[in-house]
């Protein structure tokens, strides 16, 4: 979105150019300008989607010159930055076409979420509705962490959409050891200690970036910070990257706690992970009755079991008599592919994109996403046809 400010604070131009720079995208700052008149006389070459006009006085200052300017951009939403909310100047503003006003000194907070409003309204930047995608373990060892960081990849890379990995697991969280090998600078529980400053640049800015399109939002690294994430954060969180998101991936571990009890109430969909053997099917009993209780949808329970091999004593079918549910997709047993992705550090589409365990994560992104191997050239022909630079980059 194009912006242009008119304000003779050199300070606060500078604070708007940085808190623009980080969002995602970035607003793209037109230039500034010192007074009204000198943006009637000296007009930005592009057109703005939005006008930022430093007022300063309890009244709207040079009203003919405004509502000037206001004609000349007329496609344009305007926001005003003033020290006082009087009655007066808010009625005046609205008469003016003015869609927000802003007290100073600015609040970071308050000003992203006011772009984001006028984005939104004008289409210039509409704002993504994201889906949550819950992987939790039936049982510790299932591999729910790995499938929900490598699955997670796969979205961004394949389906080429925007995705956010949240790790929510309480104590030692290593969602993001599965996908880089860099420390993260902030965790989730940083996020929450300052959870008044939330909104899309700043959640942006505490990830992991792994990829384009591709950000993990790790578990703190000492389980005595997870006393400063409460549920109530959770609901922050997820509604603001539901916004700038397609997906929100969440492993939420194995143990239903407070936290992660809200993240699921609010999940589009939940994949029990785990493995055909009897510890795995007595534990996914246990916890698809606590989802029942809960009043989950049925259909939007949907299993994966993990390192499946065929021909084993326990069959597919045993387990959907068990457990009452259906299987959405299995994962092959391919050890040498997946163990040398956690030893590394590096995605598995990333290192071995031939392997078994590749093709069955990129069958789950169609699954999930509804798109065709017949769409296009298909999610499969874009696995193995991205050229050798991969390979190149992790060697």
């Amino acid at each position: 979105m194009k912006s242009l400010l008119i304000t003779e604070d050199s300070q606060l131009a500078a604070e708007i150019a940085t808190q623009g720079a980080a969002r995602v995208p970035p607003l793209d700052m037109l230039g500034a300008r010192h007074t009204l008149r000198d943006a009637l006389e000296r007009p930005a070459g592009t057109a703005p989607d939005l006008v930022l006009v430093d007022v300063r006085v309890a009244d709207m200052p040079e009203a003919e010159l405004f509502e000037r300017l206001r004609k000349h951009h007329v496609n344009a939403a305007f926001m005003v930055l003033t020290e006082e909310h009087r009655e007066d100047v808010l009625i005046r503003a609205m008469r003016a076409g003015v869609r927000e006003v802003l007290q100073l000194p600015l609040v970071h907070r308050a000003l992203h979420e006011s772009i984001d409003r006028i984005a939104a309204s004008t289409g210039v930047l509409p704002l993504r509705d994201g889906k949550v995608l819950a992987f939790i373990a039936c049982k510790g060892g299932s591999g729910a962490t790995f499938l929900a960081a490598n699955f997670g990849y796969a979205l961004a890379a394949l389906a080429q959409r925007k995705v956010l990995l949240i790790d929510l697991h309480g104590q030692f969280g290593d969602a993001a050891l599965y996908v880089s090998d860099q420390k993260p600078a902030m965790t989730l529980c940083d996020v929450c200690k300052q959870i008044n400053r939330i909104d899309g640049a700043f959640l942006d800015s505490c990830l992991l970036h792994v990829a384009d399109g591709f950000g993990v939002l790790a578990a703190a690294d000492d389980p005595a910070q997870a006393g400063a994430l409460l549920p109530e954060h959770m609901d922050t969180v997820l509604r603001v990257a539901r916004q700038h998101y397609d997906y929100i991936v969440l492993d939420a571990g194995r143990q239903i706690d407070a936290v992660s009890l809200r993240a699921l109430d609010t999940a589009d969909a939940i994949y029990p992970v785990l493995q055909l053997a009897l510890p795995d099917i007595r534990d996914g009993r246990r916890l698809l009755d606590i989802f029942r209780s809960l009043g989950y949808p049925p259909e939007n329970i949907r299993l994966i079991v993990n390192r499946y091999e065929k021909g084993g004593r326990l069959r597919l079918q045993d387990l959907k008599t068990s457990l009452g549910a259906d299987v959405l997709h299995t994962i092959p047993n391919d050890y040498v592919a997946v163990i040398d992705s956690v030893n590394q550090g590096v995605p598995v589409l990333r290192l071995s994109r031939s392997s078994a365990v590749a093709r069955s994560l990129a069958e789950l992104v169609e699954l999930v996403t509804a798109r065709r191997v017949s769409e296009t050239k298909g999610l499969l022909d874009r696995l193995f046809h991205r050229g050798d630079h991969d390979n190149q980059a992790v060697r």
